[in-house]
């Protein structure tokens, strides 16, 4: 009687486990069948802001589920990071990072989340391909007479950051350090609210993706490229190392996480998708029109990253002596 009891049981026990593995595996194929959460932890109209939407448009085409964006902006990035890492692991809340929000931001003060166990990678959504602007009210037209300005006239010139702890506000860090100039650090809620005040010369510099379009236009000063290569609509702008100032870019680089926890099968499933959208003519001409490109990259890849981007980031923070102002 005993031994029919216990044999019930385990069959019990093993029909279970079948139907909860059936309905796990029912859920991750029918993945998303509903609306998809993004967190851009910025405001609306800066860099974040910009690679978020093609790319919300392009996974709900994709997918058949809406991919709505959420702007939680504030301290830096770590509202938004906070909630994202606090979300359900479900797949239904997923999280547009900025490389600053992981590297630098934890390095700097005392975070409520942990930038590798608090999350799982997905995807490289896009890096910025960008350089520091001034404006032409100032005077100087290219790097060198700006440095040479900036050296004669300590303090006097003010750069314009997306918010304190940022990677915008770490590649002045590295300008400072490097060069040996004096240039006031003028931090932001976001890079609109600095390109507002870019533009009437309230502030002289900036580093983002959104002066772009005012340097096509005219309006600004593109003095140098933050990257390993020119950028093509820029061919005659030279990049940082080519002014002799190598291994001092700071990469700025976006990437899709999920909170930990998410089911392996649906990180895999959105990378794959991802990484597809981006190999696509259509997803590399609205990357260039953002001025940005997208590397492909496995999960585990991305964990890589990060680790040495946290590993070098520490370096630069201690050399450079950067603090929270």
């Amino acid at each position: 009687m005993k031994r029919r009891t216990l044999l019930g049981v385990g069959a019990g026990v093993a029909a279970a486990a079948i139907v909860r593995h059936g309905t796990a595996r029912a859920q991750v194929q029918n993945y998303p069948d509903k609306p998809v959460k993004l967190i851009l932890p910025y405001a609306p109209g800066g860099a974040t802001d910009m690679i978020g939407r093609p790319w919300a448009d392009k996974l709900s085409q994709a997918f058949g589920q809406q991919f709505v964006i959420e702007n939680r902006g504030g301290a830096g990035g770590l509202i938004g990071t906070e909630a994202a890492a606090k979300s359900p692991p479900d797949g239904y809340t997923l999280f547009l990072a900025p490389s600053a929000a992981l590297t630098v931001l934890p390095l700097l003060r005392k975070t409520p989340y942990d930038p590798v166990k608090s999350f799982a990678p997905i995807a490289r959504a896009g890096d910025l391909v960008c350089g520091f602007v001034l404006n032409p009210a100032v005077g100087p037209k290219n790097f060198q007479e700006t440095l040479a300005y900036a050296k004669a006239n300590p303090g006097k010139l003010a750069y314009g950051s997306a918010g304190l702890a940022t990677a915008s506000q770490l590649r002045l860090e590295m300008l400072k350090y490097r060069t040996q100039t004096d240039i006031l650090h003028v931090p932001y809620r976001g890079s609109a609210d600095a390109l507002n005040d870019l533009l009437p010369n309230n502030v002289q510099m900036m580093n983002e993706i959104n002066v772009l379009p005012h340097v096509k236009a005219g309006k600004l000063i593109l003095l140098n490229i933050n990257y390993p290569t020119r950028h093509w609509d820029f061919p005659d702008v030279p990049t940082l190392t080519e002014l002799g100032y190598p291994d001092s870019d700071v990469p700025i680089w976006y990437s899709f996480q999920a909170p930990a926890g998410t089911p392996p099968a649906i990180i895999e499933k959105l990378n794959l998708k991802m990484n597809e959208i981006a190999a696509t003519d259509d997803m590399k001409v609205k990357a260039r029109m953002i001025n940005v490109v997208i590397p492909p990259q496995t999960p585990e890849q991305m964990t890589q990253h990060l680790l040495a981007d946290i590993k070098a980031t520490d370096v630069l923070i201690k050399a450079a002596n950067v603090k929270l102002e």
